[in-house]
């Protein structure tokens, strides 16, 4: 295979080109704007602010956490159309602005959705640029990402995979997946809706004549079509909480499913399993059991399957509840935990929320939940599920919004919520369950 290159000449220096990507580093695009005979002087007295710099980057929007996907792992989805001029921008604090929006996801399974529509000549990475940013990731980085969605590539993609494929790993390779279609990615994700900037759907409708599809609805369009069909009573994935209640046998208002997941992974040669909570089970068998119980099949046994698949199979009921356990309503209390800067207004507005607005139902299944990860944190030393661990995996699959996906700034709270939760659960709920609604401290 031929490769064809041309020279490019910038002042005082040439550089090579392959393709449509100018291999140009950082400096020499200084160059350009600079004296040539005194730029290093000149580059001495550049002082950035790094504050409007990091502001300005997070104005764009142009990395954002987008949902959980059908195994329960979190998405980041990075827009290309959104990305900084490359004159503007700081290599350092571009990467640390990256790995910092990125880092509270990372230390478990999760997944990358590159829109690759809207790159212009003006904002392409250098290829030093990019070499630079994949030495800066740490293991976990590389090691916790599962799948690496490229959507609507390019050639320029293809040549920047040929350049870094003699120098990734096979195991790193084997999670890229191309994909031109956002109705194809909705479906590999496993998500109802996808909202991206204008310029990807646009696109995204021109090459696919996807107009049909709505990719800016609510979770609720396909749930309210369903729920005028007829759905069997044994079902405990993917319907209300209160369809469960008044359907299946519960004991205070636990589905007998999440009992039987908890009895599994409350066992003493499981509860201490690495990174339960963390790691992804086999899709395939949980899929096969999820469908086993929506049956009604009364046989259904978890104590001789993999930690991780039932592990994975509790996120997944959280995950597919109607909706979310802490409600809708709730949601926009929830993310407000930032704002609340003394203990103080913690403890009281969490119990509030708790005890006076969920629901009973709720309120109960919630409880005995937080009761559970509170005996895995206890073997942290053991399984490293700590409650901040937890609560980054458990947030978004306990609360969503209803109109619209999470941004990046609403999972901090959100996380930081249940982190809350955890650590405080015995002060919380020190309190008879019907006695809840009343005055306290």
């Amino acid at each position: 295979m031929c490769s064809s290159y041309r020279t490019i000449s910038y002042d005082t220096s040439t550089v090579l080109s392959l393709g449509e990507f100018d291999v140009v580093s950082d400096d020499e695009i200084i160059k350009t704007t600079l004296d040539p005979d005194n730029y290093e002087e000149q580059l001495k007295m550049v002082e950035p602010d790094e504050n409007a710099i990091r502001k300005e980057f997070k104005r764009r929007k142009f990395i954002e956490f987008i949902g959980t996907d059908k195994h329960g792992q979190p998405i980041i989805a990075i827009y290309a159309c959104s990305l900084p001029e490359r004159k503007d921008l700081n290599t350092n604090i571009f990467i640390d602005f990256i790995i910092k929006s990125m880092e509270e996801f990372v230390q478990n399974d999760y997944i990358i959705a590159y829109f690759h529509q809207g790159m212009k000549d003006n904002n392409k990475p250098s290829l030093q640029f990019l070499w630079n940013s994949y030495k800066e990731l740490d293991r976990s980085f590389k090691k916790n990402l599962k799948k690496l969605y490229v959507v609507h590539p390019t050639t320029f993609i293809k040549m920047v995979w040929f350049f870094f494929k003699p120098v990734i790993s096979e195991k790193f390779k084997s999670k890229l997946i191309y994909t031109s279609s956002l109705d194809e990615l909705k479906q590999s994700l496993g998500l109802n809706t996808l909202k991206v900037p204008d310029t990807v759907r646009e696109f995204d409708e021109k090459i696919n004549n996807s107009s049909r599809y709505t990719l800016r609805g609510s979770k609720t369009s396909l749930k309210a079509s369903r729920s005028s069909e007829h759905i069997p009573r044994t079902h405990q994935f993917g319907v209300t909480l209160r369809f469960i209640i008044e359907n299946s046998a519960c004991l205070n208002c636990i589905p007998p499913i999440v009992r039987k997941c908890v009895d599994h992974l409350s066992l003493s040669d499981v509860i201490d399993t690495e990174g339960i909570f963390r790691r992804s089970g086999n899709y395939n068998r949980i899929k096969e059991l999820r469908e086993k119980i929506n049956q009604g099949d009364g046989e259904v046994n978890l104590m001789n399957e993999d930690t991780h698949v039932v592990a994975a199979l509790l996120k997944t009921f959280l995950r597919e509840l109607e909706e979310p356990l802490l409600t809708y309503e709730l949601y926009d209390d929830i993310v407000q935990f930032a704002e609340w800067t003394t203990e103080e207004q913690r403890s009281r507005n969490v119990k509030q929320i708790l005890r006076e607005k969920l629901p009973e139902e709720n309120y109960e299944l919630f409880k005995y939940i937080v009761e559970f990860l509170g005996k895995i944190m206890e073997r942290k030393d053991f399984n490293k599920m700590t409650s901040s661990n937890l609560a980054i995996v458990f947030g978004p699959n306990l609360v969503w919004p209803k109109q619209a996906q999470m941004s990046l700034d609403e999972i901090g709270p959100i996380n930081a919520f249940i982190d809350y939760v955890l650590q405080n659960q015995d002060d919380i709920y020190f309190v008879d369950i019907n006695k809840k609604d009343g005055a306290y401290d």
